[in-house]
């Protein structure tokens, strides 16, 4: 007798969920299905007699990037065709596979198809296969991130993944990371921590399989003044809040080397010393504030509100731009 569990209908993408164990038994229609409304339409053939126990579908984490865990339990023959809006990643764990994309067979199951793609694939009754879907949307945004702009078009991957890559075996090993922290509840207990996980599998498979977007993020052009222009806002508008090098990049939607590289050549300094000496700025008319009598705060007060934990250094970074202590400065306006 077979068992399964209720299937919601969604797609991958959809939002994040925990663990499930979405099918377990014999009943290769329901099965099927299960896949089908996780995944997308296919057409399904069982090819073999033999069997290795009952098949499992097994659904880790669900959201822009998911994992899960299928075998079928008997030798099939699977056929998604063209993919849709995601990418499919194959991390064979038993058995073993056969993998045709474009009506080429892949030297490895190890692999990844990329949107628009044409798979289909062989697996062995005693096969598990672990399986990432990434949805383009994430990808586009990732790209986007280091580019200032989506792709007009998906990035296509080579889609055999080497295990003899020291970068492709880092990858892997978070991808059970990944794995292990959904198991865990950690992922629906932190959503910061989902998300940088998430955000390690996307830029880490940017960096170590390549695709077809890969010369231009290493031939990015130069920053865009619009990008200056949004990281700059982003220092004026948040400099009250603890605020990264990252997250001004992410402001101004381009990677942390392009900011760096553009803030140079176009504004002859760093992205942290413009922070710096925003917050110097905003500090500075607080000060004056108080010198004329609108605030009853002290210096030391003034200072740690604008992050200059470091009353020295701050004393001095503020005579180099204003000729004068904050003190000095103070006292001056008062007497």
């Amino acid at each position: 007798m077979s068992t399964a569990t209720e299937q919601p209908t969604h797609h991958a993408g959809a939002e994040p969920d925990g663990e499930a164990l979405l099918f377990h038994g014999h009943d290769m229609a329901r099965l099927h299905a299960a896949v089908t409304a996780e995944f997308a339409p296919h057409r399904l053939h069982v090819t073999g007699r033999e069997r290795s126990g009952p098949g499992s579908f097994l659904r880790i984490s669900r959201g822009p990037v998911a994992v899960y865990e299928l075998g079928y339990g008997v030798d099939v023959e699977v056929v998604p065709g063209e993919l849709p809006d995601f990418y499919n990643v194959h991390l064979p764990l038993t058995g073993t596979g056969t993998v045709i994309v474009g009506g080429r067979e892949l030297a490895s199951p190890l692999s990844i198809v990329s949107p628009g793609e044409h798979l289909s694939m062989r697996w062995s009754h005693d096969s598990n296969t672990r399986i990432l879907t990434v949805s383009r949307t994430a990808l586009d945004r990732a790209l986007a991130t280091r580019l200032g702009d989506p792709p007009h078009r998906a990035a296509r991957f080579a889609p055999v993944l080497d295990p003899r890559a020291a970068p492709i075996r880092a990858w892997t090993a978070t991808v059970h990371t990944f794995c292990t922290a959904a198991r865990g509840g950690l992922l629906a207990r932190s959503p910061l921590a989902r998300e940088h996980l998430e955000q390690a599998l996307l830029h880490g498979l940017l960096d170590a399989q390549p695709h077809t977007v890969e010369r231009t993020l290493r031939h990015a052009a130069p920053l865009s003044s619009a990008a200056i222009r949004r990281a700059v806002t982003f220092c004026a508008e948040h400099a009250h809040e603890p605020v990264s090098v990252a997250d001004i990049a992410q402001a101004a939607r381009v990677s942390v080397r392009a900011l760096r590289n553009g803030f140079r050549t176009q504004l002859g300094t760093t992205p942290l010393a413009h922070l710096r000496r925003v917050r110097l700025e905003y500090a500075h008319h607080d000060l004056l504030a108080v010198a004329r009598g609108e605030r009853t705060e002290t210096v030391t007060d003034v200072a740690l509100r604008w992050g200059f934990t470091h009353l020295g250094r701050f004393a001095q970074d503020h005579r180099e731009a204003y000729g004068t202590t904050p003190s000095r400065l103070v006292a001056a306006a008062r007497a």
